[in-house]
């Protein structure tokens, strides 16, 4: 009886002993942090300037949609392909139903192109800084992830085209910087590589021009558009990509199953359809993107001319982030990163016109209270 006691007793301290040293996920996993999304602030008195959401409700038509939502909806799966969306983006956009693969959310796209292309031999490329995703992706699916740095003013870097990457990123307008890169430019380097160039457009909303005729004319090009932006559907989580019919068969063999939801699909596609309601919001923002600029300048931010929803500020006469943390103590929250290019700057999303005289009040009592 007591040796079997003791057999037991050794049994199970290497079994806890195994089972406390096992590695449950793979070695990059593991070595992974994982990308952080903006903190999400909750109360009434919040005034939520961090993540670029949309300050104004989406089209009327939207929720009239979802009040339409019938049981065998929600009963039954989806369709898996959100042909009802597809057909009336393809009619908003002048391209084919077969040229767009439906997407939950914008990343959703980008997760499929990194799974569908890229390897431990099939790198990905992309400009920095910029969408913090992008290499965490790329961790997660174990390539290598090849970052050039962009020059001070955001140009397109030549290198970008040199990699020899298999899948080249280029989010433009960019994240965080806000700036835009000519269609030209891109256009060039879509024809010097060899391989895929996906534009992440999710804030084309708001920007002078957009990309969509490469994708239309060049065989590489996917772009990414989201309905979360301009579109107010962040709640959703609701994009989409514009590619050759060879790139969107390709894509389609790694998205999920079912991966947008009916809900999802009725809402984008009423949103899409009411384009004069959706020009008018983004003319709301752009108004206020100009006087918040403008406001900002006159309080001694450096301010670059943006193309989207937000503004890249360069704190100059105090901290970024001491004036971040001010901020949040006055329940007002902006986005701030410690990295090293970066650290002297808050990107502040666009917020009605309301929230940014209270945003520009607290700025004009922080700084005085440093002077």
């Amino acid at each position: 009886m007591t040796k079997h006691l003791q057999f037991f007793t050794f049994s199970f301290s290497l079994f806890t002993y195994n089972s406390l040293s096992m590695n449950y996920f793979r070695e990059n996993i593991e070595k992974m942090t994982g990308y952080e999304p903006g903190f999400q602030p909750t109360g009434s008195d919040v005034i939520k300037l961090n993540t670029n959401e949309n300050p104004y409700p989406p089209s009327p038509k939207v929720f009239e949609a979802i009040r339409n939502i019938i049981p065998p909806q929600i009963r039954k799966y989806p369709q898996p392909l959100g042909d009802t969306f597809r057909l009336a983006a393809a009619k908003v956009l002048g391209v084919e139903q077969e040229n767009i693969i439906c997407t939950n959310g914008g990343d959703d796209l980008l997760n499929m192109a990194i799974r569908a292309i890229c390897d431990e031999n099939r790198p990905l490329a992309y400009p920095t800084p910029t969408y913090s995703l992008y290499p965490e992706l790329a961790k997660i699916q174990n390539c290598p992830a090849l970052e050039v740095p962009f020059d001070s003013e955001f140009n397109l870097p030549p290198k970008l085209a040199k990699t020899g990457a298999a899948l080249t990123i280029v989010c433009n307008p960019n994240a965080p910087s806000g700036t835009l890169i000519s269609c030209q430019e891109i256009r060039q380097l879509a024809q010097e590589i060899k391989g895929v160039l996906l534009i992440d457009e999710a804030y084309v909303d708001f920007a002078e021009n957009d990309c969509l005729e490469l994708a239309k004319n060049l065989e590489n090009v996917i772009i990414l558009r989201s309905m979360s932006k301009g579109y107010s559907l962040a709640g959703l989580r609701f994009g989409f990509g514009i590619a050759s019919k060879t790139l969107i068969k390709g894509l389609m063999k790694v998205k999920d199953s079912y991966n947008v939801d009916a809900i999802a699909i009725a809402a984008a596609t009423a949103a899409i359809e009411d384009q004069e309601f959706h020009k008018e919001t983004v003319a709301k923002i752009k108004k206020e993107r100009k006087s918040l600029t403008e406001k900002l300048k006159q309080l001694g931010f450096e301010v670059p001319q943006s193309q989207t929803n937000f503004v890249f500020a360069k704190s100059v006469k105090m901290r970024a982030i001491d004036v971040y943390e001010k901020l949040k103590e006055r329940n007002i929250y902006v986005r701030y990163w410690a990295y090293p290019d970066i650290k002297d700057k808050m990107r502040i999303t666009v917020g009605t016109a309301e929230e940014n005289e209270k945003l520009i009040k607290a700025l004009e009592e922080i700084l005085s209270r440093n002077e």
